[in-house]
């Protein structure tokens, strides 16, 4: 019975490690259709595999971390004959997500991301500070096997960095709200969903394919979203966001053209880190205050059952307290 109990569960640890290993190849195979070359170096202005990667450490522990290596060499096959610099790169693309959940961890970050702090600590120990790892990693492999100018390697690191942490600002959060999210109540809830929906795809197609300086059209709509819908309605907006700019930027069309690639991705990131930032930040804070008025609304309604007990035979307050239905009346005359 034991050993079936130990085969039972190393199995399902086995499976868990392989679908790991193909979300993640999924993922980079999705990103390399947005792939731009910059000093000879292949790299993605979002890289999926990151969020993926982090988010299936949050949901299932660190032992599931070779199936991001896994995945990671199979992403690298897929472009070229896998060498050791193929390997140093999977190393460091494993290492990074590794680290960032260990930071957070170690802050007590929730998943559900029903905090501001939870918020603040994906941007900086989930996405900006772990990702410098791999960015570091992938560029100094690539100088010292002579695959990279050492004059580009700036160019390429920050690229490469940019990438790997917008691939966690904005593939993390819409994956973990995935997970818990839930339908719109009302006709009016989804009227509005479906607005915001339409409005963050004809926006953003005007913002990133028209030649004015329109690009800041977009953050009314992660506002608007985030202020509804949380992160529920913030997160694809700015997976929409980020996917369509990308498009316009590697085409160097709209606002990004007639600049050289590597400005047009300058621009690009600093688009995608702002509205990220915004979208998560707002959508985190939201959630936090919604959640301490419904506190304050419990705590009062548990009040006035006690105070109802401790004084029998009058009428039961309600709270919220219901308005009137109109004015008192005066006396007779």
């Amino acid at each position: 019975m034991m050993r079936t109990e130990a085969f039972r569960r190393l199995c399902l640890a086995v499976l868990r490690i392989l679908a790991v290993a193909a979300a993640y190849f999924a993922g980079g195979r999705v990103g390399l259709l947005q792939e731009v070359v910059v000093e000879g170096a292949t790299v993605t202005p979002l890289w999926p595999p990151t969020g993926i990667a982090l988010a299936c450490l949050l949901w299932m522990g660190i032992r599931v971390w070779p199936g991001i290596a896994l995945g990671a060499c199979l992403v690298i096959q897929s472009i070229s004959p896998i060498d050791l610099v193929g390997l140093a790169i999977a190393a460091g693309n494993t290492l990074a997500p590794i680290c960032a959940w260990l930071m957070l961890r170690r802050v007590g970050f929730h998943v559900a991301l029903d905090r501001f702090r939870d918020g603040v600590a994906l941007v900086f120990l989930g996405g900006l500070i772990p990702m410098l790892i791999s960015a570091t990693v992938g560029a100094w492999a690539l100088v010292l096997a002579d695959s990279l100018p050492q004059g580009g390697f700036w160019t390429v690191w920050w690229t490469w960095w940019a990438g790997d942490a917008m691939g966690v600002l904005v593939i993390t959060p819409l994956l973990l709200v995935l997970r818990e999210a839930s339908l719109p109540m009302g006709a009016y809830r989804w009227a509005e969903a479906a607005a915001l929906l339409v409005s963050a795809l004809a926006v953003t197609y005007l913002a990133t394919r028209s030649h004015l300086a329109l690009l800041f059209l977009v953050f009314p709509l992660l506002i608007w979203a985030a202020l509804r819908f949380q992160l529920e309605g913030s997160a694809p907006c700015m997976l929409i966001v980020s996917v369509m700019a990308n498009a316009a930027a590697i085409d160097q069309r709209g606002p990004f053209a007639h600049h050289t690639l590597v400005e047009a991705m300058a621009n690009l990131q600093a688009l995608n880190g702002s509205a990220a930032l915004t979208s998560l930040l707002l959508s985190a804070l939201v959630t936090e205050q919604n959640a301490i008025r419904l506190g304050i609304e419990r705590a009062c309604q548990e009040l006035t059952e006690v105070v109802a007990r401790l004084a029998p035979g009058r009428a039961t307050p309600r709270w919220p307290p219901e308005e009137e239905d109109g004015p008192r009346g005066g006396g007779g005359g």
